[in-house]
């Protein structure tokens, strides 16, 4: 409750206390009992109390009325590259499982109605449904498709064109899974472009065509799906494999678009280090060309470290935008504990990122009230 109204309240109590005093014209001189107290005072002392029962519980009921917020970490346990994105009313994210490559043989996905609530999905999918891949299960991507999810995935972290891994697809009935192996095989298992298979993204252009954006090792490249999404086809141009990589990117690619424009991210800097970071680019086309423009989110030494691998979730028929990334806590050494957190990310008047001020705090309950696209 506003500090205001709280005073209004309080005056009003005070008023009428006062006003019964002057009525009755209580005077520590007059009307005394042969005790020496003022007779009247008992009468006093009811209508006090009946004006304090009537009014303190409407004075101070607005006060327990507190803002919900998310908190960072939103939830427990060590994940990182978070997709969130929004399925059947409810926010969802899909994150890696953080932990050592060996280790990394499935994922779980976390639910909210609220951004403040979130409920735990686990083993949506792991390599006991996928039997090519055998570890280091990274960076979901999720798709919903003519009433199917499709869950795109980087595994077994390949060095060469001889080892087995890449990207590869899975589908599900359901946001939460299980997914199955769509192919049997990886999706793309090469590298091209200097482009390492990993850290893919799936985005919906505003003609509903698909698009695959995806690479590690300094490398981005974007490919166009295939309507039933089991393969790649060429582009306008006849490329496969379109190289889009702007001045500083490393991996984590994202995408979205707002008012006509493209705006194209990725992260930079070495994940283990306390630099990881979010730079940004904007053009007409999702196939550029994106000039850098600058950081948008990056560490913060009095709340948290590695600050990058990002996506964004946008309240469904609203200008409203939320980031939502990993970080590291403060004194952790170990490289695979990070955690995923929420914050606001806003534009100038010019459609240019605000720099993303990071939390523990995190963002207000926020439910949805009508259903929209995934972004």
């Amino acid at each position: 409750m506003y500090l205001p109204v709280l005073y209004f309240r309080a005056l009003i109590l005070s008023d009428n206390i006062c006003q019964i005093l002057n009525e009755k014209n209580i005077d520590n001189t007059k009307e005394t009992s042969l005790s020496g107290e003022i007779s009247l005072k008992p009468i006093v002392m009811k209508h006090i109390i009946l004006l304090v029962m009537i009014l303190l519980p409407g004075l101070f009921s607005g006060c327990s009325k507190q803002i919900l917020l998310s908190g960072n970490p939103v939830f427990p346990g060590w994940y990182a590259d978070p997709e969130g994105t929004i399925y059947n009313d409810k926010y969802w994210i899909f994150p890696t499982f953080s932990a050592p490559y060996k280790d990394q043989v499935f994922m779980d996905a976390f639910s909210s109605k609220d951004l403040t609530n979130w409920k735990k999905h686990e083993r949506i999918i792991d390599t006991a449904s996928v039997k090519w891949a055998g570890k280091a299960m990274w960076a979901p991507s999720v798709i919903e498709k003519n009433g199917k999810y499709y869950l795109f995935f980087g595994a077994n972290d390949i060095q060469s064109d001889e080892e087995k891994g890449g990207i590869g697809i899975a589908a599900a009935e359901n946001p939460e899974g299980p997914y199955r192996d769509l192919l049997g095989r990886p999706l793309i298992d090469k590298f091209h472009n200097g482009a390492q298979p990993i850290d893919q993204f799936v985005f919906e252009d505003s003609d509903g065509q698909l698009y695959l954006i995806y690479g590690g090792w300094r490398h981005c490249n974007i490919v166009k799906l295939r309507d039933d999404l089991t393969g790649v086809e060429p582009l306008a141009d006849g490329t496969l494999f379109r190289e889009i990589t702007p001045q500083g990117y490393v991996e984590g690619p994202f995408m979205f678009i707002r008012n006509g424009k493209y705006y194209f991210m990725w992260s930079e800097g070495g994940w283990t280090g306390p630099d990881y970071s979010v730079a940004y680019a904007i053009s007409d086309s999702p196939f550029g060309p994106f000039e850098r423009i600058g950081k948008i989110l990056q560490q913060d030494p009095a709340i948290a470290t590695g600050a990058g691998h990002h996506s964004v979730i946008r309240i469904p028929r609203l200008d409203k935008y939320y980031i939502v990334y990993h970080r590291r806590p403060l004194g952790q050494k170990d490289r695979n504990a990070r955690e995923v957190c929420i914050d606001k990310m806003e534009f100038d008047e010019k459609g240019l990122i605000k720099p993303v001020i990071i939390t523990k705090e995190g963002v207000p309950a926020q439910k949805i009230s009508r259903r929209n696209s995934r972004r």
